[in-house]
């Protein structure tokens, strides 16, 4: 009797530990079956681990969505030479309404009809926009006979360009000169513009429809209106097709940098973060290439969009995001994906039906807006950081990328070096992703970029060979700390919300873009001023940075309750797939 009534003060403790490990392991979503543990949610790191996270699969993934890639420097820096001013002044061939002095200028030699009727500057060349109101004959005999009170009046019979290095641009075509030389930037901003309305649209339709979907809209808007506006026949038509290009360019860079790291294992992700901004620099550079051999500012903008139709071919290649279909419920389609990966990577297939649990199907159907990025306190904290950082890399790197001086090179191959700069910038900071970690690079890249701003204000101007030096290096760690900001982005959102976050990342900084160049423009207040407003805001963005949580080898997080929920985003803590049970010498 008393072995009896042992055996049921055991059985009951047993079964009392066994409830507390079942309640334990309902709330961590895992289940048990007799005596093994088996996993309810099987983490995705785990099932990438089995198919191989970083096979031929992969690596073609990533080639597939390079090749579109390389088009969006194309176009986002495509203004530097389809808006080129060639050297150019009045055109003085309308003689109409110069009387008697039509018959002297008639006999006169197109040099001698220039220096009578063009004022010059000090260093004795043409002014672009101004012709003197009445001829003055008396420079043909005496140029110092030209008095300081000769009036002059604006061009009334446009202008003469020079086209031996461009045979046309939108300010030659449309008279974007002088008076209306605003115009110019203004297809720049207009196309930003563009950039920003996609980066709200596009961010909350990858996160509804699916990644691949979107990818493919985005490829056809970019490609119809981009090809559309290489036949514009009015500013006004270019305006409106550059706007609705951009729109559709923000789509193909944020679906396919996510794409790409969605698809990859944990330890290869800063692989392909960088991978992807690399060929922003291989685009870059390209379009110096290309702007090169080709003059026509129409056949140019052809030229940089066509790699888009090879983009819209191997579009049937790409696969939809298997988190994204997994976080969305759709496990038949996650199902086919993840087969496929495995065939191509010559693995075994899993089973992902134990990826669904109970509260996945509850919420498989619900629709995350981008109020969700600031409903709970992790999420809020981790969207405000994130759009300070933003704000301040675009600021910074646009400023000094529109504030450093050439080589003294022709304009080809000036791009051409400061695109090639940013190469060995991206190696560096490849380097130091998996070894000091995302959050030390951003700040760190930030910071320093800020501190060269800083040197380069105490610098005097004529030890011009120690300034180049130090803006070149500042325009290296700004491109570093861009390069960052992407792959940091993508791992600190959950995949239920991750494209809506880097779609409000992308519009805060072109909000970054947008300020530049009106921060530029302090210069006429105070000449340091521009630079010390960016190294103000690259300093404090890079302090900003470090309130951010680190991401080096975390699992990506699924659900906004991953991030809530975890007290902190380490391997141990959010790449467990198990939950063991305790032991007696464990307590």
């Amino acid at each position: 009797m008393r072995q009896i009534g042992c055996y049921c003060r055991m059985h009951n403790a047993q079964l009392r530990v066994q409830q507390r490990i079942i309640q334990e392991g309902i709330k961590n979503k895992i289940i048990y079956e007799g005596s093994d543990v088996h996993a309810y949610r099987m983490k995705f790191e785990k099932i990438l681990e089995e198919i191989n996270g970083f096979g031929s699969f992969q690596l073609l993934l990533i080639v597939l969505l390079c090749s579109s890639r390389i088009v969006l420097p194309c176009h986002y820096l495509l203004n530097i030479f389809i808006t080129a001013v060639p050297p150019h002044r009045c055109d003085l061939s309308d003689l109409g309404d110069l009387g008697d002095a039509a018959e002297t200028l008639t006999n006169l030699s197109d040099a001698q009809r220039l220096t009578v009727s063009v004022p010059k500057h000090k260093d004795g060349t043409f002014k672009s926009c101004e012709m003197f109101a009445e001829r003055q004959f008396q420079l043909l005999s005496n140029i110092s006979n030209i008095s300081a009170d000769v009036s002059t009046v604006q061009c009334h019979s446009g202008w003469v360009y020079d086209n031996s290095s461009f045979s046309s641009t939108l300010a030659t075509e449309w008279d974007l000169v002088c008076d209306r030389k605003s115009l110019r930037n203004t297809t720049g901003t207009i196309f930003f513009l563009g950039v920003m309305v996609g980066s709200i649209v596009f961010g909350f339709l990858c996160d509804k429809y699916g990644r691949k979907k979107t990818l493919l809209v985005s490829y056809v808007i970019s490609m119809v209106f981009s090809l559309a506006s290489a036949f514009a026949n009015s500013y006004v038509m270019f305006a409106v097709l550059r706007f609705l290009t951009g729109f559709g360019m923000t789509g193909i860079g944020i679906n396919s940098l996510v794409l790409s790291i969605e698809w990859v294992d944990t330890d290869h992700r800063s692989f392909i973060g960088v991978i992807g901004s690399l060929s922003w620099s291989v685009g870059n550079m390209m379009l110096a290439g290309f702007a090169f051999l080709v003059n026509d500012w129409r056949t140019l903008v052809m030229v940089v969009t066509a790699p888009l139709g090879f983009a819209v071919l191997t579009w049937w290649w790409i696969p939809e995001s298997a988190r994204w279909l997994l976080a969305n419920g759709k496990v038949e389609t996650a199902q086919f994906y993840l087969d496929r990966c495995a065939k191509f990577n010559k693995r075994a297939k899993v089973n992902v039906e134990t990826l669904c649990n109970k509260e996945d199907l509850e919420t498989q159907d619900k629709n995350y807006t981008y109020l969700h990025l600031i409903k709970t306190p992790k999420i809020r904290k981790i969207s405000v950081v994130i759009g300070i950082v933003w704000f301040g890399v675009a600021a910074t790197y646009y400023g000094i990328s529109l504030n450093i001086g050439g080589f003294g090179l022709n304009a080809y191959l000036t791009h051409f070096i400061y695109a090639a700069i940013e190469v060995p910038a991206k190696l560096m900071i490849y380097c130091l992703l998996d070894i000091i970690g995302r959050r030390k690079c951003q700040s760190g890249t930030l910071l320093l970029t800020g501190t060269c701003i800083a040197i380069n204000i105490l610098v005097p101007r004529d030890l011009w060979i120690i300034r180049s030096v130090v803006a070149i290096l500042g325009k290296g760690l700004s491109e570093a700390s861009f390069t960052t900001v992407f792959l940091y982005t993508s791992e600190l959102y959950p995949t239920v919300v991750r494209q809506n976050g880097l779609g409000y990342a992308n519009f805060v900084s072109r909000v970054g873009v947008s300020v530049a160049p009106l921060v530029l423009l302090l210069d006429d207040v105070w000449t340091p001023l521009p630079q010390i407003v960016l190294c103000c805001v690259a300093i404090s963005s890079g302090l900003a940075s470090l309130l951010l949580p680190e991401t080096l080898k975390a699992r990506l997080p699924q659900t906004i309750d991953d991030i809530e929920e975890e007290p902190g985003r380490n391997v141990a803590d959010s790449s467990a797939v198990f939950l063991e049970p305790k032991s007696e010498e464990d307590g």
